[in-house]
């Protein structure tokens, strides 16, 4: 069995499938946009071009995502990604990248469980945790 987080970015999902590529190197698996769905008696004319439902590699770890329900109001409360680096190097660098435009709650720094940890939720409200596996 598989737990696999779903994002709905309520109108953005392009943009952060976009901005995830480029931070993370997260890998485009599948893309359906609703203007590909068999029943378009519920697609609105405004969401035909937003994503209905996209796969992304992470890592060895699948995140889907969508835009939603298209409102503009995405919600990421209660939950945060956790991504482990090999090295410090590679944390500062992925908390700098998840971390441009957004806000950062607590500042990388060594810690009692790892060299290097830190908080941050990135431009599009996800909470993230970037930490150094010892």
């Amino acid at each position: 069995m598989q737990v696999q987080p779903y994002l709905f970015f309520d109108g953005r999902c392009d943009e952060a499938l976009d901005f995830y590529k480029k931070a993370i190197g997260a890998d485009l698996k599948m893309l359906m946009r609703f203007k590909d769905a068999p029943d378009q008696s519920m697609v609105s004319p405004d969401s035909r071009d937003k994503v209905m439902h996209a796969q992304i590699q992470i890592g060895d770890t699948t995140v889907l995502a969508s835009d939603g329900r298209c409102l503009g109001k995405p919600n990421f409360q209660g939950f945060s990604l956790a991504v482990s680096a090999k090295s410090e190097a590679e944390a500062e660098k992925m908390f700098s990248a998840l971390g441009e435009g957004g806000q950062v709650t607590m500042p990388m720094a060594k810690t009692f469980f790892s060299p290097r940890f830190g908080m941050l939720a990135d431009k599009f409200g996800v909470g993230w945790m970037v930490l150094v596996t010892q």
